[in-house]
């Protein structure tokens, strides 16, 4: 039976992530440093994880945001419209992420793109990997940038790339800030 609510379907595949990998919700939550109840509410799509949480679930399975919020295909079709692009939005910290071309077996190229509300900060603690390629472009807004303790004010059209190693953070002014993220 297919999933329609995109909660259960990500508990679902959150779930199904951790077993086939063996661990249990107590050693998912040492990895990752979310409560082992966080997790099981997660899991049985009582609450929508933030994306912070993603993040940390993402370093502790050692994999990029976009293959926790959905599985990746093994072949692709060329042309993906945007009626058919996951929305995925965390309503507390004013974040959307829409997946502009999922990750698929045999590309190695994936576009995401973003906004965050005004007056918001989405920190993570690290990459899913380090040395996660990130190329991300500014389409609108104000949007400060710091990965690995640098920081970089970013304006509409400028192009900041970086590998990250560490610790990240996206922090917005008065408006939304609206980009395109391309990962490797």
């Amino acid at each position: 039976m297919k999933q329609t609510n995109p909660h259960e379907a990500l508990a679902g595949h959150l779930r199904r992530l951790r077993q086939e990998r063996g661990r249990s919700l107590q050693e998912l939550a040492e990895a990752s440093g979310v409560s082992r109840a966080t997790l099981s509410r997660i899991e049985k799509a009582e609450v929508s994880p933030t994306a912070e949480t993603l993040g940390r679930l993402a370093a502790a399975f050692g994999l990029p945001l976009s293959q926790l919020l959905a599985p990746m295909e093994r072949s692709f079709p060329p042309l993906f419209r945007r009626a058919d692009q996951p929305l995925w939005t965390d309503a507390r910290s004013g974040f959307a992420r829409r997946s502009l071309s999922p990750p698929a077996a045999s590309l190695r190229i994936e576009m995401i793109e973003g906004e965050i509300a005004p007056h918001r900060r989405i920190a993570y603690e690290r990459p899913a990997f380090a040395g996660h390629e990130h190329h991300l472009v500014l389409l609108s807004g104000a949007l400060r940038l710091t990965a690995d303790g640098l920081s970089y004010d970013l304006e509409p059209g400028d192009c900041l790339r970086y590998r990250l190693q560490g610790s990240s953070s996206f922090e917005t002014g008065a408006q939304p800030a609206r980009y395109l993220l391309a990962m490797t």
